[in-house]
């Protein structure tokens, strides 16, 4: 499949997906989320997939992640297209939060609004030095749309994520990883080189233990937490029946590198 507004490169298990509008410093329209949704719907599907990269394809101003949603082109919509919008976001950001495989999002610049909640949907942020995060709908007198209220809460805690919210104030790389919105801050030029790094130690891993991982931490953070217990103890159960189990044990016992085969 062509994506007008997503550039897509696979190599060695990682895929890595760069929003492109450029003139737009990759703002997020609904084509562009109709195309993310489409994409990320499809990796689900491919056992290929050990890891996935998002970030911001060069916009030749200053660096962009996703600088945030269209204004230009939600001031066109009346409320009900704008609430179909938010869902729409919504829905595909969840297919990222959901997926089967590490998610990273490698913020290279402005990650406001949309682009923030984009973000914040990926499993794990490495940010540039010279990133800036925030939510500043506030300013513009709307709110959040793509489940920024709630994801960022669960992130940094409520009262930090209140303030963000509702001074619409952007932050500074530093400040995000002091907050724990990143993990890790490098320079600019260093972001591809460690991020693609650590995505091809994730491809590296047991696919199923590593599907199994990310469901638990993802579905369970919102569980209590007796039922995440139980969900753990299922999948610890359903994985041991794996070969990649018996083999992986077996490696261990042997001194050698397992050999995993997915099943």
């Amino acid at each position: 499949m062509t994506y007008q507004n997503l550039l897509v490169a696979s190599e060695a298990g990682v895929t890595t997906i760069s929003i492109n509008r450029p003139t737009k410093l990759n703002a997020l329209d609904r084509a562009t989320l109709v195309e993310l949704n489409a994409l990320m719907t499809a990796l689900h599907a491919d056992p290929s997939v050990g890891a996935v990269i998002v970030t911001g394809a060069e916009t030749g101003k200053r660096p962009a992640f996703v600088a945030g949603a269209d204004i230009a082109a939600m001031k066109e919509m009346s409320a009900v297209e704008l609430r179909e919008f938010a869902r729409l976001g919504q829905a595909t950001f969840d297919l990222i939060e959901n997926a089967p495989f590490p998610v990273i999002a490698a913020v290279n610049g402005f990650a406001l609004g949309g682009g923030c909640e984009l973000s914040m949907a990926c499993h794990l942020r490495i940010a540039s030095a010279d990133a800036l995060f925030g939510q500043p709908e506030i300013n513009l007198g709307i709110i959040p749309g793509f489940a920024g209220s709630q994801r960022l809460p669960r992130l940094v805690g409520r009262a930090k994520a209140v303030e963000l919210l509702l001074t619409g104030d952007a932050i500074k790389a530093d400040e995000a990883l002091r907050i724990g919105l990143v993990s890790q801050v490098v320079a600019p030029t260093d972001l591809m080189t460690t991020v693609r790094a650590l995505a091809l130690k994730f491809a590296a891993k047991a696919p199923v233990a590593r599907k199994y991982i990310l469901d638990l931490v993802v579905r369970g953070a919102s569980m209590p937490f007796s039922d995440a217990e139980r969900a753990e103890a299922d999948l610890f159960g359903l994985v041991g029946a794996t070969e990649d189990v018996r083999d992986g044990l077996a490696a261990f016992l042997d001194k050698r590198t397992p050999v995993w085969k997915g099943r």
